[in-house]
């Protein structure tokens, strides 16, 4: 099958005028997609490969679109084929953030940088037909992840229905505040993985955009919470609540309150999302590396639940997730050889 693959791949390359090109692994992510660095006779681009029965590229291309013409630096496509999950883009290079912070770049300069590209890109949005809503529908499923896979992690057992029931009516009530904020192009996945510096650019377009492919309608606070509650760094409270002051008084008529409410619970959701797909990837997709961010994650999950207006939901949390449980739950291959020991 991966044969295939390849030949579907080289096949792609060659129609789109990188005919044996050379080609080697760029990365993977916690999707099914996979992307490539492809050289030829000078020239460089990334491949993306994205399984059709598994991603649909037609959604990073319409984001991409609507980046691009705010004057923003998403990838240009190159060359695309949809129906077999293809795309060849503009290579921005191998600086993202998270790369420059680990060489010591200025952490203040590169999320001031993020921070007023988001600025810029809600600032200058229109609604956009072809992008799909955030729906408070979406949202509560995707917070459900946490019972359907870390709660059995963590307890041995499925979560009780009647446990799952009033999470969800908690969750029903919790995201009615979450929407008091205007609207606008969510990319989703906004943190230092998926921004790139490049220094030869000027003002909001030095910040290169990735992985914006899952794009939604919804409130603005969420791609803050992705920024400043990086499930994967610690990013200082000093830093982020100086850019949050930055962010509002861009936008003078926010309203102060609802956008404090809008962000504790676009961060508990958020947070709750990422514990159980981080659980998921290692019991469904055998991905066990994304299970040491989980203690980080609940720490801003707890964060976010400290607001006065989050206390039912708090509660529920305290409950049945008490300090001892908030941990990453044992790697499934170890589980697994620990069973076939005993």
């Amino acid at each position: 099958m991966q044969h295939d693959r390849n030949a579907a791949i080289d096949g792609f390359l060659a129609a789109s005028g990188w005919p044996g090109a050379a080609r080697r692994n760029l990365a993977d992510d916690a999707s099914f997609r996979r992307y490539e660095r492809v050289e030829l006779g000078g020239r460089r681009a990334v491949l993306m490969d994205a399984p059709p029965d598994k991603e649909d590229v037609r959604s990073f291309v319409t984001v991409s679109k609507l980046l691009t013409a705010q004057g923003l630096s998403a990838p240009e496509i190159l060359a695309e084929d949809p129906q077999n999950g293809f795309l060849l883009l503009e290579d921005l290079g191998d600086d993202t953030y998270t790369r420059v912070l680990a060489r010591g770049g200025d952490e203040y300069e590169l999320y001031s940088l993020a921070t007023d590209t988001l600025i810029r890109l809600q600032r200058d949005f229109r609604p956009a037909a072809q992008v799909p809503d955030y729906s408070r529908d979406k949202l509560a499923a995707e917070a459900d992840l946490l019972i359907d896979w870390f709660w059995p992690a963590v307890k041995g057992s499925p979560c009780p229905e009647p446990d799952r029931a009033v999470f969800r009516g908690l969750w029903r009530n919790a995201l009615g505040h979450a929407f008091a904020v205007p609207s606008s192009l969510v990319l989703r996945d906004y943190h230092v993985d998926n921004l790139i510096h490049l220094p030869d650019r000027t003002a909001e377009a030095a910040c290169g955009l990735l992985d914006f492919q899952d794009a939604v309608i919804g409130p603005v606070t969420y791609d803050l919470v992705s920024l400043f509650e990086d499930a994967r760094r610690d990013v200082p409270h000093a830093l982020a609540n100086g850019l949050m002051r930055r962010y509002l008084n861009a936008f003078p008529a926010m309203p102060r309150d609802a956008f404090a409410l809008s962000y504790a619970v676009m961060g508990v959701q958020r947070a709750t999302k990422i514990v159980g797909i981080f659980t998921r990837l290692d019991r469904r997709d055998g991905k066990s590396s994304y299970l040491r961010h989980i203690p980080r994650t609940w720490g801003w999950l707890e964060g976010g639940l400290r607001h006065p207006m989050l206390r039912d939901l708090k509660e529920w949390y305290d409950m049945n997730f008490p300090p001892d449980l908030r941990r990453a739950p044992a790697a499934a291959s170890a589980s697994a050889q620990d069973g076939a020991r005993s």
